[in-house]
């Protein structure tokens, strides 16, 4: 039996041959389970141009989810704010508090700077520092994988224009967390001494985040700011370790948090036993190479589509660090390797994302999961 708390990452992914409204419905579904479950949290990932994911408005999800349950928290992982102001998402969030009280989580990301940074990157034209794969106390650590080429690419380069106002440039992360806190706060000043009030949202009941994947800015701003912090280790299992340190380093207390808390996400696919889990969690690296080519998801292969198609050394390198953190098996065996993520990172709280291309395999795996995690 575990203490510690469970939660899910939703992406409302889209299954091969299937549509965005049935990836929605299914989502609404997988939420009324969780909250059955135990989960303690439903968040939503924000992405864009991606054909098999669903959730590229996380707040109407969260409005939909928080409609169709009654107790869990609902929430953002995360808002992009670099493709927004800081006053529109104080509105949104604040509008999802006064219809649903108390159980709006608002986590924040970094988007358009990190575009920033990856061309300053390639424009360095460094080249990669060779770094071997660990074993920390029985958790994996990959090699790194960098973004840089991906997010430098013409591609890149239109999707982000078409998420925000022509010749806008994102300002400073942490100028823009700054503003949205003093918003809901209600004592937002400008330089010239006037202040603003946002309506929905100032005095909100929502509980601030920042995610990061790695030991940068977001780790320790949330630090240095006294907020909760989550840590992916399913997008980033190679710095997952540096992000929860540089965390906890600048950590100070706040109204918010007298100490540190850490949540961290993790791939996982649960079933009867782990020749099953395997077998569903086939389609996965074909998945995640679709991102990482720079096409976005895909429609999620069926394990048969899956096995049907033919690797390369090149593709599976691309995918190596992602396929081999997936965690897969019954649920003795998944439990297993979670409280070893748990114990190896300090998590207070893990997220759970699972993708199955049958919807009432992914119901099962949470079932599952929760059942063996909890005793």
């Amino acid at each position: 039996m575990s203490s510690t708390p469970l939660s899910v990452l939703d992406l409302s992914p889209v299954p091969a041959g299937g549509t965005v409204g049935e990836a929605l419905r299914n989502t609404i579904d997988l939420a009324r389970r969780a909250e059955q479950f135990g989960y303690r949290r439903y968040w939503f990932a924000e992405h864009h141009f991606a054909p098999g994911v669903a959730s590229a408005a996380p707040t109407v999800l969260i409005g939909q989810v928080a409609a169709a349950t009654r107790h869990i928290r609902v929430g953002s992982g995360a808002v992009q704010l670099g493709h927004q102001t800081a006053l529109t998402v104080v509105e949104q969030f604040g509008t999802l508090d006064a219809l649903y009280p108390g159980r709006i989580d608002l986590g924040l990301g970094r988007s358009g700077q990190r575009r920033s940074e990856a061309a300053r990157e390639l424009a360095a034209d460094a080249p990669p520092t060779a770094v071997e794969a660990r074993v920390v106390d029985g958790l994996l650590i990959p090699p790194p994988f960098s973004f840089a080429k991906i997010l430098a690419t013409p591609r890149a380069a239109l999707q982000a224009a078409l998420l925000q106002q022509p010749g806008a440039q994102p300002p400073a992360f942490a100028e823009q967390v700054g503003d949205l806190l003093a918003l809901l706060r209600g004592d937002y000043r400008d330089a010239d001494g006037l202040d603003a009030h946002a309506t929905p949202g100032e005095g909100a009941d929502v509980q601030v985040w920042l995610l990061g994947s790695s030991g940068g800015e977001s780790a320790r701003l949330a630090g240095g700011l006294g907020l909760p912090f989550a840590a992916n280790y399913h997008v980033s299992p190679a710095t997952v370790l540096d992000a929860v340190r540089a965390y906890r380093t600048a950590f100070r207390p706040s109204a918010t948090l007298a100490e540190p808390y850490v949540v961290v996400s993790a791939d996982v696919v649960v079933a009867s036993d782990d020749a099953t889990a395997r077998h569903l969690a086939t389609p996965y690296g074909l998945w995640v190479h679709s991102i990482r080519s720079g096409r976005g998801a895909i429609p999620f292969p069926s394990p048969e589509q899956a096995a049907a198609h033919t690797w390369t050394q090149e593709d599976a390198d691309l995918v190596a660090d992602r396929v081999d953190t997936q965690f897969t098996g019954s649920p003795r065996t998944v439990t297993r390797q979670l409280r070893t993520l748990r114990d190896v990172t300090g998590a207070d709280e893990l997220l759970i994302t699972t993708i199955t291309h049958a919807h009432a395999d992914r119901v099962d795996s949470y079932e599952l999961l929760a059942k063996e995690w909890h005793g």
